[in-house]
């Protein structure tokens, strides 16, 4: 009698071929058209003020009451780092993408396909969560850099000399990406319709709390990535009245603490949906 058994492969090697199935799904879907067009603002306003610099529209240089604003082209990138991707379109992203790894699989009646495979049910959903990331990366941080070269020279900033700044800013929104596609990844594998819970989360708890005494802003996300924003972001006067504006010049945690943080928010996250994935029958919709 033949042998009907299978050895489910490994799960390194089961999430990597879910990952390469996933990619090309992923590049040509329609929330990868919608993350160009979030990720593609930031550039269009880079545009807009690059040529009102050129056209000597901009006097952003000046003095007022004594006080420089200190606008240069770093300082105007650096915010729009922190405002634009770290407080909008990196936490939007990893919810619209984050919460479908595995609604939108049950929404299409697909999953009962991939769950019937020989391989771990978790493998799937971290497969999948990899080409995510590898998709969200190769899409975001290509539009930092023409953001950053457009932007940085206004005021005569230097492009050599602010490069590490740009190094580090890229590796705190890979950072960012990855954290918070692993938090939505667990609770669009818990929830039935998760995207609204995501939204809610990045548009309502995660502000309120950032900005609320005590020890509720530790229970986000952004709070840790904000110690990593100090060491990324130029330390000049205009972006220091943008970060006291939203943050109410809360002291942020050190840059070990917060990337610790956000490692355990990261492994936990990961390890919280794959147990979900593994554990829980999803009932398909008639």
């Amino acid at each position: 009698m033949p042998n009907q058994t299978r050895s489910a492969p490994l799960f390194v090697t089961a999430a990597l071929r879910v990952f390469d199935l996933s990619v090309g799904e992923m590049l040509w879907s329609r929330r990868t058209i919608f993350m160009a067009l979030v990720v593609g603002g930031p550039v269009v306003v880079a545009v807009a003020l690059r040529a009102l610099s050129a056209f000597e529209m901009m006097n952003i240089d000046g003095a007022q009451d004594g006080r420089s604003l200190a606008m240069t082209g770093p300082s105007i990138f650096g915010a729009m780092v922190w405002v634009l991707y770290l407080r909008f379109s990196v936490p939007v992203l990893g919810a619209f993408y984050g919460t479908a790894l595995i609604a939108d699989e049950v929404e299409d009646k697909t999953i009962t396909y991939l769950f019937t495979r020989p391989i771990a049910r978790g493998a799937v959903l971290v497969g999948k969560y990899l080409a995510y990331l590898l998709c969200a990366t190769a899409i975001v941080l290509p539009s930092v850099m023409l953001v950053y070269f457009l932007v940085v020279p206004i005021q005569g900033g230097g492009i050599g000399e602010n490069f590490p700044s740009l190094v580090v800013d890229l590796a705190v929104i890979a950072v960012g990406l990855a954290v918070y596609g692993a938090v939505f990844a667990s609770v669009g594998a818990w929830f039935k319709r998760p995207l609204l819970t995501g939204l809610v989360f990045v548009f309502g708890w995660e502000p309120v709390a950032v900005l609320i005494p005590g020890y509720m802003k530790n229970l986000t996300v952004a709070y840790y990535l904000q110690g990593l924003v100090p060491h990324a972001a130029p330390q000049e006067g205009a972006i220091n009245l943008v970060r006291a504006m939203l943050e109410r010049v809360q002291a942020p945690p050190s840059l070990g603490a917060s990337l610790l943080a956000l490692l355990l928010i990261w492994t936990v996250s990961l390890f919280v949906s794959t147990r979900v994935v593994e554990g829980r029958e999803y009932v398909l919709d008639q």
